[in-house]
């Protein structure tokens, strides 16, 4: 059985986007994706693929892990 250990990837998305004075919509039109898509990975209930981390990333000209970040979490099964 695979264990849920809780890591996560959390997001800048939102900040970026608003900052740029871009709709949810617009975003969504520039890196190829539906503004569904960019609503729940700005609530953090959606983890973006590599592919779609990286055109965001290169859409906004910084680094992917200026906007993405690992979040370690804990193995609940480890004794």
């Amino acid at each position: 059985m695979k264990k849920d250990i809780g890591d996560s990837i959390s997001n800048k998305v939102y900040e970026y986007r608003v900052l740029a004075r871009l709709s949810q919509q617009e975003l969504a039109n520039q890196v190829g994706v539906s503004k569904q898509t960019i609503f729940v990975m700005e609530k953090g209930n959606y983890v973006p693929t590599l592919l779609l981390a990286y055109r965001i990333s290169a859409f906004f000209n910084v680094d992917v892990n200026e906007i993405f970040s690992y979040v370690k979490g804990n193995d609940q099964n480890d004794n």
